[in-house]
Formats: C-alpha cells, sequence, structure tokens
C-alpha cells in the first residue's frame, strides 16, 4: 500500500459547484501533472489555476489544484487534489485519466487507513472521521468533533499510563522475595480503584455518544385498535401510517425516523397484539412481539377509555424497565386505572395531547444523565474493549482487596491494558481493519 498511489473523487457525484478528485503517494504530482498544464507546485497549500487536458493536451476544464507536502497531509504522503467544477461527467474523466497515468482507483476508506497507518491518526479518531460524515445530529457531530480531536485518545492513554505505573509497583513488589511490599505511600486497591473510576465515566461518554450517533430503536405496541398508527402520525406531525376503526389494519411493520432533543428516534409501528385465525395478521403479531423485545424501547399504548386486559398487564411486566406505558384517548373518561410503579403518559392522539410530555419521556429515558465532559464517539467494538479492560480492572480490585498473590493481580492489569490500546489501534489485526475502514466511502 506505502508504495502505491491512489486516486479517487472525494465530493458527492452529482451536479455542484466544484468535484474534488484526491490523489494520494509517492507519485501524486509525477502523475497529475500529466493531466495539467502546470508541471510544478512550489507552494504546499496554495491553490493554483490551471487546465485539466488529455492525452492529446486538450484543454478539457479549468481548474484548481493543490498540493500537500509528506508528512503534513491527511494521509502523512503526498497529497494533490484537482477541483473540477461539479459535474458527474468531468469528475469521473479526471479519475479516469489519473488511473491511465498510473495511479491505483482507492478503496472505500483507504485515504484515512493511509492516515492511520501513517500515524496522522490514530483509530478512535478515524472514527470520530467516520462519526462526522454519518451525524444526523448536532449531538452526534459534537461528540464525533471531540474524538477526531483527540478527546477519546487523551483519555485511553492517560488510564493506561495509569495501568502501566501499577504495573511497574507490582513488578518492584515480585523483585523482593523476603516479602517486602509497596512502600507506605502505594495502596494497590486505591490504584486499581482510582482507575476503575476513570474507566466508568469514560464508558458512560462513549455510551452516550453511540446513541447519538445510532439513534434509539422503539417499537409502539399495544392492542388492536388502541390508537398505535395514530399515535405514530402525531409524533411524527404527518400522516404516515393509515387510520381506521377496522382492527388489524396495520400488518407490517411501518418506520420512521424523526430528532427528538437532537436524539435520533427511529419509531416503529407494529401490528395490534392478539389472537387471530388471519395468517397474514398473525404474521404481523409475531413481528409486532419480536421487535418490542428487541428494541431499546417499547412505547406501550393502551386505550384509557377501556379496562386494561391480563395480556397487557402480562406484557408490560415481561418487558421490565424498556417499557414507556401511554394511555391513549385520554380526552375520553378514563376506565383503564390499574396499578403499576411505572410513570403513565396520558396522550390524546386525536387532539394532539400529551405527545410533547411524551417526546421528553423517551428521551430521558434513552439518554438516562447527560454524559459529564460530553458525548464522546467509539464504535461497538471499541466499546466492548473499554466494557472489558474496566471488567479486568474491577476482577483485579476484588483481588486487590482480598489480598490475593500480587502476580494474578498483574496478569488482569495487562489484560485490561491491551484492550485499552485496541481502542487506539495499537496492537490490532489486518482483518480487523479491514472492517472498519470498509465503512468509510471511496474518496475518504
Amino acid at each position: 500500500m506505502a508504495e502505491s498511489t491512489v486516486a479517487a473523487i472525494s465530493t458527492a457525484l452529482g451536479e455542484g459547484g466544484i468535484a474534488i478528485i484526491r490523489v494520494s503517494g509517492p507519485r501524486a504530482v509525477q502523475i497529475s501533472t500529466k493531466i495539467l498544464t502546470r508541471k510544478n507546485f512550489d507552494i504546499p497549500g496554495k491553490l493554483y489555476l490551471t487546465s485539466l487536458i488529455d492525452g492529446h493536451e486538450n484543454i478539457l476544464d479549468r481548474v484548481l489544484a493543490v498540493f500537500f507536502k509528506a508528512p503534513n497531509s491527511y494521509t502523512g504522503e503526498d497529497i494533490l487534489e484537482i477541483h473540477t467544477h461539479g459535474g458527474i461527467f468531468i469528475a469521473r474523466l479526471c479519475l479516469e485519466l489519473l488511473l491511465n497515468n498510473g495511479a491505483v482507483l482507492a478503496q472505500p476508506g483507504e485515504f484515512t487507513r493511509r492516515a492511520f497507518l501513517n500515524g496522522r491518526i490514530d483509530l478512535s479518531q478515524a472514527e470520530g472521521v467516520l462519526g462526522i460524515i454519518k451525524a444526523q445530529s448536532v449531538e452526534a457531530l459534537k461528540a464525533s468533533a471531540r474524538t477526531l480531536n483527540g478527546g477519546l485518545s487523551k483519555i485511553i492513554q492517560d488510564v493506561h499510563e495509569k495501568i502501566l505505573n501499577i504495573q511497574a509497583n507490582i513488578e518492584i513488589n515480585l523483585d523482593f522475595p523476603e516479602g517486602e511490599i509497596f512502600d507506605g505511600n502505594f495502596d494497590l486497591s486505591r490504584e486499581i480503584f482510582c482507575v476503575i473510576e476513570e474507566l466508568e465515566k469514560l464508558l458512560s461518554r462513549c455510551e452516550a455518544g453511540m446513541i447519538f450517533n445510532s439513534g434509539v430503536k422503539i417499537t409502539i405496541a399495544g392492542r388492536p385498535n388502541v390508537g398505535k398508527s395514530s399515535l405514530l402520525n402525531a409524533i411524527l406531525e404527518k400522516d404516515r401510517a393509515i387510520v381506521t376503526e377496522i382492527p388489524g389494519t396495520t400488518r407490517d411493520i411501518i418506520s420512521e425516523t424523526i430528532l427528538i432533543n437532537s436524539l435520533p428516534v427511529i419509531l416503529s409501528d407494529t401490528a395490534g397484539i392478539r389472537e387471530t385465525e388471519n395468517i397474514i395478521e398473525a404474521e404481523g403479531v409475531k413481528l409486532a412481539i419480536k421487535a418490542a423485545s428487541e428494541g431499546d424501547l417499547c412505547l406501550f399504548v393502551i386505550d384509557g377509555s377501556k379496562k386494561i386486559t391480563d395480556g397487557e398487564i402480562n406484557f408490560i411486566n415481561s418487558l421490565e424497565d424498556k417499557i414507556i406505558i401511554v394511555i391513549n384517548k385520554s380526552d375520553l373518561e378514563e376506565a383503564a386505572n390499574f396499578k403499576t410503579t411505572r410513570k403513565k403518559i396520558y396522550v390524546s392522539a386525536k387532539n394532539k395531547t400529551g405527545i410533547e410530555e411524551l417526546k421528553q419521556a423517551i428521551y430521558d429515558r434513552a439518554v438516562k444523565t447527560p454524559a459529564a465532559g460530553g458525548e464522546l464517539n467509539a464504535s461497538a467494538a471499541q466499546l466492548q474493549d473499554i466494557r472489558e479492560s474496566l471488567n479486568d480492572m474491577r476482577e483485579a480490585h476484588g483481588l486487590a482487596e482480598k489480598n490475593f498473590e500480587p502476580d494474578i493481580i498483574a496478569g488482569l492489569l495487562n489484560d485490561a491494558r491491551i484492550k485499552l490500546m485496541r481502542v487506539l489501534g495499537i496492537e490490532i489485526g489486518d482483518e480487523l481493519l479491514d472492517y472498519m475502514f470498509n465503512r468509510f466511502c471511496v474518496g475518504k
């Protein structure tokens, strides 16, 4: 990879003001100048006005070109960017000319992968880049920007150093077979506990960032004709689902995404849960139950004008903390009065009352408590590494409290430290790197 020079269109394909074609590698300038009238780019970072030409020196477009010299570029390699006018054909033609003159088509995420391999960014910062590209809200954007600017890296590095310090103290202790132990200023259990606290805060910030990036999957469930589809339409403020008085109208899952206080929420309206002999409706009921159990939260809708059934109570109890009870038709006389420790949200989907309170309840349940210091962007794999590192530290703390042999504790600390190194991309295999960077678009 290091010796090849790659090229790709870095802007979205379509008509616009400009299109940017990026070339990165040792022959970036050599290849690019074969298709440009300008042959030298003396000042890195300066935009030069030049012309794009074909093999017969026919002028195809008036373009801007800028050179970034290694190692002070995005990839850490020589980069030359060509800014053509923003047509699909001219951008593709420019790329084709570069490929014909020796460049190789870049793979998805290859520019960012090269930045990582050349030490320009670590793996957590690469996730920050991807997070910015895919952000659906301001909070998701902020979390990714914090990570790109090294917010996650710095915390991981600090915790890594503290674990190394604890390990060093343990090694010193093991060098004294006479049984001398740590000096009076070093408390093994306390030092491990301090690291645990930092990892718990870090995990909380990353989990909050994951919520704002990936969104919350919420299933709207309940018996037929309790107003599930009407509730979906009321939350979305548009008619998305068909609403009739005929039970069993909704048979497939209808999903829509909205933002609630910058939180992406994926709402899914499902079939009414009941016993039915209709084969198609029965499949819809199965899908509804599955969606409710697999989603992050469930809005369980009850018709407030009718008495609650044993089946509804059993369903509420089966989902435990994932459920938000929504009493619909609050404009009618209430008959569904029942005792529960869970909060009830009263709405009238028909009259659009109680909807804002319900949205706030969704946000509060999903976000729980705001992350101190702001959210951070991390992938699911990185989150798992942080969780496992935290579990190793907790186990080590438990053993330290019971005065277990220091070498056993040191082994757990080493496991925890290696998992944190993986978050930054240290000691990581090519297979995981391939998975990571293949999620990027071509040109990034």
